[in-house]
């Protein structure tokens, strides 16, 4: 068996890195191939994360036929903010050969190497903000929007290549229905406070908008592990993804005496209506699709954003803020015919998040792994 690996740089031919999942995810019932132009996008040198981050795509070839995918990246912002000099990899996708999955991550081992860092940290694809992890339990069910899918041997074929668990991140299952009797008092106590107010996402301002609710989201989310703020374009090109999938009705900004404290946006589940297109958007898709969104709707959606800000987490009176926001959530989804949820992602050491989960009825159903290894 001869293994070769070829670097594609941002911009390259990326055919075979696309093409490639046919053969790894070749007779699994709930992969979710993503569409080509948006994986292209994020390994584009337009995607705005690469005006302070560098990166290569990898493909491995087992007598010249492409079995297996990876990226390296070195993010500047990640740098300066944690001070780890740790690099990333991301789109790991390979068949089950420990022979493949390492001689791709040794080669983006060497890139992250040669650009000084110390640490290799994954899957992220492309950065912390983007899908990452890979799944290690619950392979059972499709995977939802913007969130991976992978082989059971994958994780073991990552580890047999000298990495190890950093971290998990958990996504919870909640089926929509009556609220638990502690979740009821809890957004009853909330209901009943005169200063706070609820709106809706305004979808025609949607840039405006995201600018408030990333506010909100980098005073919560600033200490978390490995927390990156995005940049004002990276933010622009988020409102401009957003506007062809949101749904106003899932999504909460709430105030607290006029100003902006917490806010939730759920996602209807795009996954959904992409199986059937293979990756492909064009001629037909593009159509399919948006039959599907506008007319059949989804059954499922996941709460992809969560923030409340500090000073009113550490308040008492203000606790059962979350608890409030994910049943207003749930309400809504009922009246869209929405059936259940998954709430990601959560980190396994958050231990406030999960018990706020818990308190709702949500169940842990599949768990994502980010592996590290030192360079």
């Amino acid at each position: 068996m001869t293994i070769t690996v070829k670097d594609i740089p941002l911009g390259g031919d990326l055919s075979d890195f696309l093409s490639v999942v046919d053969e790894v995810y070749a007779g699994d019932p709930h992969y979710v191939r993503p569409l080509d132009f948006e994986v292209s996008g994020r390994l584009s040198r337009k995607n705005p994360f690469f005006e302070h981050a560098e990166g290569m795509a990898f493909v491995a070839y087992e007598n010249g036929l492409p079995v297996g995918r990876c990226t390296a990246q070195v993010d500047a912002a990640y740098s300066e903010r944690h001070g780890d000099a740790a690099g990333f990899f991301g789109f790991l996708d390979t068949v089950d050969k420990q022979e493949v999955t390492t001689a791709l991550l040794e080669r983006a081992a060497s890139y992250l190497r040669e650009r000084g860092m110390k640490k290799m940290l994954g899957p992220f694809s492309v950065s912390s903000n983007d899908e990452i992890g890979c799944l290690v339990d619950g392979f059972g069910t499709p995977p939802m929007i913007m969130m991976p899918h992978h082989r059971p041997y994958q994780g073991k074929l990552i580890e047999g290549a000298g990495l190890q668990k950093a971290k998990d991140l958990y996504a919870w299952r909640y089926v929509v229905g009556p609220l638990p009797r502690r979740a009821q008092k809890g957004y009853d106590q909330i209901a009943a406070l005169p200063e706070v107010s609820v709106r809706n996402v305004d979808k025609s301002n949607l840039t405006r908008e995201i600018e408030e609710v990333m506010s909100i989201f980098n005073d919560a989310w600033s200490d978390n592990w490995g927390y990156v703020p995005l940049s004002r374009a990276e933010l622009t090109k988020l409102a401009d993804d957003l506007k062809l999938i949101l749904e106003p009705r899932l999504t909460l900004v709430l105030s607290i005496d006029g100003e902006p404290a917490a806010f939730a946006i759920a996602l209807p589940n795009l996954n959904e209506h992409l199986k059937p297109l293979a990756g492909q958007l064009f001629p037909t898709g593009a159509l399919s699709l948006l039959y599907g969104m506008k007319v059949k709707g989804t059954r499922t959606a996941r709460l992809a954003l969560l923030g409340v800000r500090k000073k009113y987490r550490a308040m008492k009176r203000y606790g059962g803020l979350s608890t409030y926001m994910y049943a207003e959530l749930a309400k809504a989804g009922q009246r869209l015919g929405i059936e259940w949820g998954e709430l990601s992602w959560t980190l396994e050491d958050n231990t406030p998040v999960n018990l706020g989960i818990k308190l709702m009825g949500g169940k842990i159903y599949k768990t994502y792994r980010i592996f590290d290894r030192t360079l």
